[in-house]
């Protein structure tokens, strides 16, 4: 498994969660009578995509620096 490919795929996890999150945020916004929190949604979807870039700089990141060492011996 190439360095990395976990992390992205953690990643894309936490991106498609904070987009759902997001989702449930404005549903909730636009009907003001179910019993959910509109920014307790939204809080943690973004939360979520923060995490979700951070994790994707980091794999690719890693990704790149084996790449620069494997070519150097």
């Amino acid at each position: 498994m190439e360095v990395g490919v976990k992390r992205t795929t953690i990643a894309r996890i936490a991106a498609a969660l904070g987009t759902l999150c997001g989702a449930m945020g404005l549903l909730t916004t636009m009907m003001p009578l179910t019993p959910l929190a509109p920014h307790g949604w939204g809080t943690g979807g973004v939360l979520l995509l923060l995490i979700a870039l951070y994790v994707l700089a980091d794999g690719m990141i890693s990704f790149e620096k084996s790449h620069m060492d494997g070519h150097k011996h």
